[in-house]
C-alpha cells in the first residue's frame, strides 16, 4: 500500500467556523490506481486497510480522537439521531445524520451528490446530509432539519454550508429528469439551463440551497467546487463512468461538536 505524502486537504466554510467541520476530497490519502487518495468508500473494491486508514486521517484532521458516526447510504430521504448504532460495522440506512453528542463526528460520503453540513451552535446541534438528486426532491434536507429541532435546534439559527459536488455546467440530464422536477413544482424550472437537444444542464447545488431557504435557513453558504471537473482534488462517479473505469472513491464531509 503506497504512501502519499500530502496532508487531507480541508475545505471549510466561514458560515460553520464556530463548529469542527471539513469537506474533504481525494488528496492526502494511501490508496492508488483508480482510488488513489483519500477514497473512503468501504463499498469500493478498494483495499480496506487504505480506506480505514483514510478514514482515520480525515477524522483526525478534523476532531481528533472523536467516534466516526455514519449510514449506510441508500438515497433515501431518512434521518438517523446519531449514536452508538451509527459508528458500528453495520450502520442503519438513511442519508442525514443529527446528533447533539459532543465528540462524535457525523460523516457523509459524496461523488457527485450534494454534501450538506448543519449547525445550530446555541444549542450544540449538528447534522450532515447526502442529497444526491432523489434525496432532494423527497426531502432530505427539510427532514434534517425537522430531526435537529426534535435536539432542541432552531430552524431560524441554523446554518448551513453546501460542499464540492457536481455543478451545472458538468451535470447532464434527459427530458424526463427535468419533467420530474418541473411537475413536482414549477418553479424549479429555474435549476434548468438549455443543453443538447432535449437536454439539460441541472443546477442541483442551487435546487438544495433553496430547498434549504424554503425550510426557514437564513444562512446558506456554497463552496461552489465542480467535482466532475476537478479530477486531481475530488472523485466523480459520473467522470468514471464517462471514462470506463471499474470503480470509483468518495470523499466524505464531516461535522461534529468538541468534547466538554
Amino acid at each position: 500500500m503506497a504512501e502519499v505524502s500530502l496532508q487531507p486537504e480541508t475545505l471549510r466554510s466561514d458560515a460553520l467556523a464556530s463548529v469542527p467541520h471539513a469537506f474533504l476530497g481525494r488528496r492526502g490519502g494511501v490508496s492508488t490506481g483508480i482510488y488513489a487518495g483519500l477514497n473512503v468508500a468501504l463499498g469500493s473494491e478498494d483495499e480496506r486497510a487504505a480506506v480505514i486508514e483514510n478514514r482515520r486521517r480525515a477524522a483526525d484532521a478534523v476532531l481528533p480522537g472523536a467516534k466516526l458516526a455514519r449510514v449506510y447510504q441508500i438515497h433515501s430521504a431518512d434521518v438517523v439521531i446519531a449514536d452508538a448504532a451509527t459508528w458500528g460495522d453495520d450502520p442503519p440506512q438513511a442519508d442525514a445524520l443529527a446528533t447533539d453528542r459532543p465528540g462524535l463526528l457525523l460523516g457523509i460520503v459524496t461523488a457527485d451528490c450534494v454534501p450538506v453540513l448543519f449547525a445550530d451552535s446555541e444549542a450544540g446541534v449538528v447534522g450532515a446530509a447526502h442529497a444526491g438528486w432523489k434525496g432532494a426532491i423527497n426531502g432530505i434536507t427539510d427532514n434534517t432539519i425537522a430531526a435537529m429541532e426534535k435536539l432542541g435546534a432552531h430552524r431560524d439559527r441554523i446554518v448551513c454550508a453546501i460542499g464540492p459536488c457536481i455543478l451545472q455546467k458538468s451535470y447532464e440530464v434527459d427530458e424526463g429528469f427535468f419533467r420530474r422536477f418541473v411537475e413536482a413544482d414549477e418553479a424549479n424550472e429555474r435549476f434548468f439551463a438549455d443543453g443538447k437537444a432535449l437536454h439539460y444542464q441541472f443546477d442541483i447545488e442551487g435546487y438544495v440551497a433553496a430547498r434549504l431557504a424554503s425550510a426557514g435557513v437564513r444562512r446558506i453558504a456554497c463552496l461552489g467546487e465542480d467535482t466532475y471537473s476537478q479530477p486531481e482534488r475530488f472523485y466523480s462517479y459520473r467522470r468514471s463512468c464517462h471514462k470506463n473505469e471499474a470503480g470509483y472513491g468518495r470523499q466524505i464531509s464531516l461535522i461534529g461538536l468538541k468534547a466538554v
